[in-house]
């Protein structure tokens, strides 16, 4: 389902389609997947032959020279298999989706009761399927690799025509996987200038969660990641997913964020009240004085605490008279002058 989007903080989907080819793998990948605190888990639906000809080939790092065909029906996973995975996330808190690649992939979707669907970077200007989708109604979050701003206005454009279905931006490279000098996480903060009235994330290949974190901080609403139980294991996204280790650490560091994020307001922290007292300065007597004597600049000095005239009073306090007798090192108060 699609109940944990919440506005007050960033939204972290477990990307796990691909990494599984049976049930008890995936039930793993989402127990995994919850203990990290992660929000969502998200699967790829697809088949063969109707997302590829046989003479597509991949060309990319984590693949090598490969078929495309091929590829995807060792991973392609029926609809009993989706069904049992989507109860058990559902069983365990986590909001569950999918990437449908095809009409008859959503309409699988949809017998399955999801909340939201997902669209991958290769279908973000494959507008009959966008139509499609939004015509269920559900949330739709768009993933943008490998598109212009002019090919995500067009594909926004084609789902708000047919339907109010809400849309979540996600910046992406589709590049697997995906190198610092290519990741242009500011081309994300140029869809959110272009689409304000719509939520806008990212959904990351890299090899770290440095690009995630960066993006929250960044104004992130929403982030993906790809998840795995062992890097190392057979099949060709494990390499660029997050493990069990390095997920927690995300989750964590970008819920320790947002604490951080705070209100925005410039004022003293409430942590503060006593160190702005102690820690700021006031002005002192150098010397001793008796009950009217002018004070010089000589006679004063600015230090430590916090708790009499301001030093920004300082002109106004020299030519003053003393109103009784003070010691040296008296941190001075108005009623001390006359």
């Amino acid at each position: 389902m699609f109940r944990n989007y919440r506005a007050d903080r960033a939204y972290i989907i477990a990307e796990i389609g691909g990494n599984f080819t049976t049930v008890d793998q995936a039930i793993r990948l989402i127990d995994e997947a919850k203990a990290t605190g992660v929000d969502a888990v998200k699967l790829q639906t697809y088949r063969a032959e109707t997302l590829s000809t046989r003479g597509a080939i991949f060309d990319m790092e984590n693949t090598g020279v490969t078929s495309q065909f091929e590829l995807f029906q060792r991973y392609e996973v029926d609809e009993s298999v989706h069904e049992e995975v989507f109860k058990y996330a559902e069983a365990q808190g986590l909001d569950w989706f999918s990437s449908p690649s095809h009409q008859s992939d959503v309409d699988l979707l949809e017998r399955c009761g999801v909340g939201a669907h997902k669209v991958g970077s290769d279908d973000a200007v494959n507008l009959p399927l966008l139509r499609y989708l939004a015509n269920t109604g559900k949330p739709i979050i768009l993933s943008t690799g490998m598109c212009t701003l002019d090919e995500v206005r067009e594909s926004v454009g084609a789902i708000q025509e047919q339907s109010d279905s809400r849309i979540i931006l996600l910046h992406a490279v589709t590049s697997y996987p995906t190198h610092p000098e290519n990741v242009n996480l500011g081309a994300m903060q140029s869809l959110m200038r272009e689409f304000p009235g719509l939520d806008v994330g990212y959904s990351d290949h890299t090899l770290t969660p440095v690009a995630c974190l960066c993006a929250v901080a960044m104004g992130a609403r929403a982030i993906e990641r790809h998840f795995t139980y062992d890097k190392n294991a057979d099949g060709p996204d494990h390499m660029l997913s997050a493990d069990p280790d390095e997920m927690k650490w995300l989750v964590d560091a970008i819920r320790a964020f947002e604490i951080m994020r705070g209100s925005g307001v410039k004022e003293p922290a409430a942590s503060e009240r006593v160190t702005r007292i102690n820690n700021r300065k006031s002005i002192v007597l150098e010397r001793d004085m008796k009950a009217g004597d002018v004070i010089s600049e000589a006679d004063i000095a600015v230090k430590r605490p916090g708790t009499g005239i301001y030093p920004k009073h300082l002109e106004d306090v020299i030519g003053r008279k003393a109103a009784s007798d003070l010691k040296a090192d008296t941190v001075l108060q108005w009623s001390n002058l006359a």
